[in-house]
């Protein structure tokens, strides 16, 4: 199984391989010394890697540091270099979802077209075929098509949702889902929340309500906030990331499509950036292609 999982990681991450380690592989190969023009040819491969020019400029600092640290002369060793530093920087830990104290509630935002809905039929599937029992809130009220959709992905997970009509107050979905879970005796429940950001202050008033209704409802849950980024939108991806901080505290992220994109290195700007563990990656289409993170298989998988 897990060298399955491995095999998919590594297959969805082609476009980024070939956009990024291969093109690194191929500068320092062709090197002849080490010196300030390799390090600005590897930066450049770095910031069109979706990087981004900040992450890129420190993750080149630290690798010249290495590379003197070692006594380096090879160009070729650079190589392994620059894969110590980006473990670094994503650190070591296993960052799935943590589901050890029941009841757990997760708040899922993000902008509609990450994946967020989808994101959400996911992770319910996983977690009820591990043995937990999931409730759905359809909590995006804003737009029909996101209740409907949910409800398609609860009928493919094979769990329960709580939604009501397009324009319902978010609050009283959540309120009537806590009231299910408890009911129900629900392990967790999965909010799906706001998305868009285009007001700023509204979003921030209604996750600041459903906080609310949570702490007074359900206080005995102990409760998660993820962010649905989608990795081809690259650095715009990262800027969202820095919008929604600002709104709102971020316990992890879930980072959709990656098998699309060659802007797969944004998952090192937005830990180096934002320092915020990103616990789940969408490596294919499948209902199991959502994998939980872990940065030592990220990066072999890249090198």
């Amino acid at each position: 199984m897990l060298g399955n999982l491995f095999d998919k990681l590594k297959s969805g991450l082609t476009k980024t391989k070939n956009n990024f380690t291969e093109r690194v592989a191929e500068v320092l190969n062709l090197a002849v010394k080490i010196d300030e023009e390799l390090y600005e040819e590897l930066e450049e491969i770095l910031i069109t890697a979706d990087i981004g020019v900040d992450t890129s400029i420190d993750v080149i600092d630290k690798v010249r540091e290495k590379v003197k640290e070692k006594k380096v002369k090879d160009p070729k060793e650079v190589y392994t270099c620059l894969k110590e530093v980006l473990t670094e920087i994503l650190g070591e830990d296993n960052n799935g979802l943590n589901i050890e104290v029941s009841p757990k509630v997760f708040l899922v935002i993000g902008v509609n077209g990450a994946g967020k809905t989808t994101s959400i039929g996911k992770i319910s599937y996983t977690l009820k075929n591990k043995g937990y029992k999931v409730i759905m809130a359809a909590a995006d009220t804003f737009r029909a098509a996101a209740i409907d959709q949910l409800e398609i992905w609860s009928d493919r997970a094979g769990v329960d949702i709580i939604r009501h009509q397009e324009g319902a107050d978010p609050g009283s979905v959540v309120f009537d889902a806590i009231q299910a879970s408890k009911a129900r005796k629900a392990d967790v429940l999965i909010c799906d929340t706001a998305g868009r950001l285009h007001n700023k202050k509204n979003l921030m008033n209604e996750l600041e309500k459903i906080n609310r209704i949570i702490e007074r409802e359900y206080n005995e849950a102990s409760k998660e906030t993820l962010l649905v980024l989608d990795a081809t939108t690259g650095q715009n991806a990262l800027q969202q990331a820095k919008q929604f901080t600002e709104v709102c505290p971020i316990d992890g992220i879930v980072l959709t499509k990656l098998d699309g994109t060659a802007k797969g290195g944004v998952i090192i700007a937005i830990k180096h950036q934002l320092n915020i563990p990103v616990k789940l990656i969408g490596v294919g289409e499948g209902i199991e292609d959502l994998q939980e993170f872990n940065a030592k298989d990220f990066v072999e998988a890249l090198f």
